[in-house]
């Protein structure tokens, strides 16, 4: 079973989506281009456990619902 870089973007965008923050707002919070960003959306890059972590910090979502789409709150 291996990673699913795609369901991992799909959370992270919809997750962003949810607080109202914008591909270019996160982008610039991570010193990376739009582009980047739209590639791990999109499941076509794969980044780094760090860098989720860091996603993750600033769009308020939890790290383990990002990676395993397991919800704590439930």
């Amino acid at each position: 079973m291996g990673i699913d870089y795609k369901l991992i973007g799909k959370r992270i965008q919809t997750s962003r989506k949810k607080r109202n923050i914008t591909q270019q707002e996160l982008a610039e919070f991570m010193d990376v281009s739009v582009g980047y960003i739209s590639q791990i959306e999109r499941g076509i890059t794969k980044p780094k456990l760090t860098t989720i972590d860091s996603i993750c910090s600033y769009i308020g979502c939890d790290l383990i619902y990002i990676i395993a789409g397991v919800n704590e709150n439930v």
